[in-house]
């Protein structure tokens, strides 16, 4: 059973930066595809996408964080460690991230900024930034 778990949650200030970890384990046969995200929420709002990272690395970002968060991953041999750096965080970055996995497909051959397609998410680690 796959699982995906994300870290490194806390506060910080405008301006200043954060890093969150997910750990996506638990596969037991050779993962060709994938398209991994980090997703964000806030109380009455809709899950939003992020960024995103393929299996051949391309990444994808939204436009709200272009230029200010970095995706990476680092493929061991039985998991995979998903990374977002966040750099010069706003107010209005604050939310609970989630860390989502889909296999079987890279990210341009779905709608990857949407929500629904990935089957495997984590519980959600909370970001404040403060002004």
């Amino acid at each position: 059973q796959v699982r995906v778990m994300e870290s490194g949650g806390g506060s910080a200030q405008a301006g200043g930066s954060l890093r969150l970890s997910c750990e996506v384990s638990g596969y037991t046969r050779r993962i060709r595809y994938y398209c991994f995200g980090w997703f964000r929420q806030t109380p009455g709002k809709e899950r939003e996408a992020v960024a995103h990272i393929d299996n051949e690395g391309t990444t994808n970002y939204a436009s709200s964080v272009k230029g200010r968060f970095t995706i990476s991953q680092d493929n061991a041999k039985s998991k995979t460690t998903l990374y977002l750096q966040m750099d010069n965080l706003q107010p209005q970055d604050a939310a609970t991230y989630y860390c989502a996995a889909l296999y079987d497909m890279k990210c341009a051959g779905f709608p990857y900024h949407l929500p629904a397609p990935y089957k495997n998410w984590g519980q959600g680690t909370l970001i404040t930034v403060s002004s």
